[in-house]
């Protein structure tokens, strides 16, 4: 729960998946850590981890709006670490990250 997250979604070397009934927290190696711009498959990385939502420092509007279709919220990191993204989640006070406040590219973080 104290590792530092990873502010650019898309190259991230793994998903945290934190179950916020049980408090389970299950890490998945990202297969497409080495994309090209634009060639990242976040919702098929994360597919059937059942995730409800996102939390990113970073992503990129066709991610973005590829969660938006799959229904799935994103959120922008509030914190370093996961323990500290998870309790701000729960408590409400992170913003929803809107294709237009997305990445423009891998150098934005």
């Amino acid at each position: 729960m104290e590792s530092k997250v990873y502010f650019h979604f898309g190259s991230a070397p793994y998903f945290a998946f934190y179950d916020v009934e049980s408090g389970k927290l299950k890490m998945v190696q990202n297969n497409h850590e080495q994309h090209e711009h634009g060639a990242c498959q976040p919702v098929a990385a994360i597919a059937g981890e059942g995730a409800g939502a996102v939390i990113t420092g970073g992503m990129g509007r066709r991610a973005v709006d590829m969660f938006n279709q799959a229904r799935i919220k994103v959120y922008l990191l509030d914190g370093e670490t996961i323990s500290s993204a998870v309790a701000n989640y729960k408590a409400g006070k992170l913003v929803e990250l809107k294709p237009d406040m997305a990445c423009a590219g891998h150098s934005c973080h």
